[in-house]
């Protein structure tokens, strides 16, 4: 059970903090990386081919180019946590949810990685069951944070 954590870059630290930190009160194994689509695109698509991820979580702002990048080259799910840079993110935001047919990413709201967590948790608990019944004991204030 994994999910890999990518943000494009360190300024969006402190989301890709926010995603890890459920997804470590959840005990869901997790990798999280800076990568780059831009800047380390070789890296990042080696990253992508090796990676035993069952979600990749990929948190971006401005062109917001990395979770698309990433379902370019993977049929696991994506989803794109869009940060607010510039225009409030809805730069971001539309840069996600704009994806082209046959390369589905699922978008959260801006700056939401504690969302990109729970939805990558909802997926996984198909997969591995014991999640739905923490997953129900956070919804009724069971689980921290």
């Amino acid at each position: 059970m994994k999910v890999a954590v990518i943000a494009g870059s360190k300024s969006d630290q402190s989301v890709l903090e926010e995603a890890c930190e459920v997804l470590k009160n959840f005990q869901v194994d997790y990798e999280a990386k800076v990568l780059s689509a831009h800047r380390n695109r070789k890296e990042l698509e080696d990253y992508i081919m090796k990676s035993n991820a069952d979600v990749f979580i990929a948190i971006a702002g401005l062109s917001a180019h990395l979770p698309g990048f990433i379902a370019s080259m993977t049929t696991k799910p994506v989803i794109g946590v869009p940060v607010s840079v510039k225009l409030g993110g809805l730069d971001a935001l539309l840069s996600i949810v704009q994806m082209p047919s046959k390369v589905p990413v699922a978008c959260v709201g801006i700056d939401n990685g504690k969302n990109a967590a729970l939805l990558a948790i909802e997926m996984l608990s198909i997969k591995y069951h014991e999640l739905k019944d923490k997953l129900s004991r956070y919804r009724s204030g069971g689980i921290d944070k």
